[in-house]
């Protein structure tokens, strides 16, 4: 849909009096959004060690347009609760989906089971400009024991702001690998065991360089000891765009 000669992304788009309307043929591959390929990626890691999303009952944390959401519903989740700060950015496809539960206008760090319609079975999240270890404590309270959780490490938003480089890029792979170690650990202490780690094959749109975990709510029953848990990331670091 192009308004006025620009794309219109949002059902939210103030359209001015007399402004042309067209719709033009996409060149784009059918997913909501870039970020569906990121999770793809992600999938495509996990799911040979086990990883299901079939029949699951999935938490989006920070859908925005949903490309993720869109992943999940082609993977045959059940049901997706599509949560974001924002209003109206979710396509409209998917808003129009019976499987999607939209939670806008929503902070993702006061989520609970009930605005969920109940506990969630597994996670899914890019979340900008605040730090996981902010919203992991909310998030892993919405999730059901044994969930599975695919939180996406964003470097950029870890750091702090004293450490980042030019252009708010995180250029350092040790630095990227120190903030990821930083992150699971964290997870640890809310019983969550880190079962595999991957790097994002798209970066970030400034080139900041992104890691998936995968997480089990079980108690920590399953964590890595520290030396595998740091190996474990820094093979993804390495394998990983630079």
């Amino acid at each position: 849909m192009v308004v006025g000669g620009f794309p219109a992304t949002k059902p939210a788009t103030v359209v001015e009096p007399g402004s042309s309307i067209k719709v033009e043929e996409s060149d784009d591959d059918g997913w909501a959004s870039r970020g569906a390929h990121k999770l793809l990626g992600a999938l495509a890691a996990f799911e040979p060690l086990g990883l299901s999303v079939a029949g699951k009952k999935a938490l989006d944390a920070g859908a925005s347009t949903g490309g993720f959401t869109d992943v999940l519903l082609r993977r045959d989740a059940s049901e997706v609760v599509a949560v974001d700060v924002g209003y109206g950015q979710l396509i409209w496809r998917l808003q129009n989906d019976d499987r999607v539960r939209v939670l806008d206008r929503t902070n993702i760090r006061h989520l609970t089971p009930e605005m969920c319609g109940g506990a969630c079975d597994l996670m899914v999240g890019d979340l900008s400009f605040i730090s996981l270890r902010l919203t992991l404590p909310a998030i892993a309270a919405s999730l059901r024991e044994g969930a599975d959780l695919l939180p996406m490490v964003k470097p950029q938003f870890e750091v702090g702001k004293d450490r980042l480089g030019q252009g708010g890029v995180v250029r350092s792979p040790q630095l990227r690998a120190e903030v990821t170690r930083e992150v699971a650990d964290f997870a640890g202490t809310l019983g969550l065991s880190c079962k595999a780690v991957v790097a994002s094959p798209l970066p970030g749109p400034s080139g900041n360089v992104e890691y998936f975990l995968w997480l089990v709510k079980d108690g920590g029953a399953a964590a890595p000891a520290g030396e595998e848990l740091a190996e474990m990331i820094d093979r993804a670091v390495k394998e990983g765009p630079q």
